[in-house]
């Protein structure tokens, strides 16, 4: 099969499985990044990242701290994200291919929040969004209402171009966060800020990890 007719099975899988969001970027000027074996990244040179959309009814819930049911929410798509890049991987293996699913949240310093590698910036490369104001991967129809899981694999398949859309006009975010983290200036983001949030957000008994939704809960993206 060529690159074309591998993208279209691998696609149709996944949105038969209830997958949202499909992309597929070119990851080779960007696997020495990942925090992963390089004698493993150097074989790689695709990533297939899949999105989930969240629950508007579960997100409209909060306010101006996180919710237990949002937490829960949080959990199980990001399960959910797992168990579908695991079973892709399994197709593109028994193909002759190699495959490595990367976990939907798997962070390895908090205090940076760095994982193996960005599914963000991945989701980017694979024509899934922009980085919004909010740090997070925004999408021009789900906003920032989503979670994304990331397939690093070999097999031949065409990518994606990257989305001309961004946040235009809209500040919803910055006006919401309750920490001054989020800036006009997407660049201006302040890390420290939001994870000092996050940190409160779990003392209180808010969350039981480092999880928050207020941003994501008034992104919509750009519909223009």
């Amino acid at each position: 099969m060529d690159k074309e007719e591998n993208y279209l099975e691998l696609k149709k899988f996944c949105v038969d499985e209830g997958i949202d969001l499909f992309g597929v970027a070119d990851i080779s000027q960007v696997r020495d990044e990942f925090k992963i074996a390089p004698k493993v990244a150097q074989k790689l040179d695709k990533a297939i990242c899949l999105g989930v959309m969240l629950s508007a009814a579960v997100l409209s819930e909060i306010d101006i701290v996180p919710t237990k049911l949002y937490f829960h929410h949080y959990k199980i798509v990001n399960s959910f994200l797992d168990h579908i890049a695991l079973r892709l991987c399994n197709i593109i293996q028994k193909k002759g291919y190699l495959a490595l699913a990367v976990p939907a949240t798997q962070i390895i310093d908090w205090e940076k929040n760095v994982g193996h590698l960005s599914h963000r910036k991945l989701g980017v490369l694979a024509g899934l969004g922009w980085i919004g104001r909010n740090n997070l991967l925004v999408n021009e129809k789900l906003g920032s209402q989503f979670r994304i899981v990331s397939v690093l694999t070999d097999i031949s398949l065409k990518t994606d171009e990257l989305s001309k859309k961004d946040c235009g006009e809209c500040k919803a975010c910055v006006k919401i966060c309750p920490s001054g983290a989020v800036q006009d200036n997407p660049a201006d983001f302040d890390h420290v800020k939001c994870f000092e949030k996050l940190k409160s957000f779990q003392k209180q008994r808010q969350a039981e990890q480092f999880v928050c939704g207020i941003c994501v809960n008034v992104c919509r993206g750009n519909k223009k």
